[in-house]
């Protein structure tokens, strides 16, 4: 029987890493548990709501946030506060997929686009390796703005 996953990733800001995740995989934040959100509504200023009928104090609001996909394919990413810095390599990280199908020049091109636009929400490019078939298609190596690895493959 298969199991359903969650992707935790330590965080020093839970909701800004949420927010760069959301936008770089087309994730949204859930509502709040027991609220229902009519079409259109902003989900974090459900949040905001939520935290403050619970009296959840301000300096407590920034320790979890979570993203997940709105056609239920993806894996729920949630972010939780630590104290410490990344210390490596990740030695798990995420591949997105921005070039499914695409080989050679195309598919460069296809990641390249991506990376771009990564890198205009937060991201940080750190390598490019070229196609070596039959073994490689070619990647790009980034960072998200907390200096968690991942490649857009």
């Amino acid at each position: 029987m298969s199991r359903e996953v969650q992707i935790t990733f330590d965080a020093h800001d839970p909701h800004a890493l949420s927010c760069f995740w959301r936008d770089a995989l087309g994730y949204v934040h859930p509502g709040p548990p027991g609220v229902e959100l009519p079409e259109g509504a902003d989900p974090l200023a459900a949040w905001d709501e939520f935290l403050d009928r619970a009296n959840v104090p301000q300096d407590q609001r920034n320790t979890s946030s979570a993203v997940q996909d709105p056609d239920g394919r993806g894996p729920r990413l949630f972010f939780q506060q630590v104290p410490e810095d990344k210390a490596g390599k990740n030695r798990v990280h995420l591949d997105v997929r921005a070039a499914p199908g695409l080989r050679g020049d195309e598919r460069m091109a296809a990641l390249e686009l991506e990376c771009e636009r990564l890198v205009a929400i937060g991201a940080t490019r750190l390598r490019r390796d070229e196609p070596a078939p039959p073994l490689s298609h070619g990647f790009i190596v980034m960072a998200d703005p907390e200096g968690n690895e991942f490649c857009l493959d």
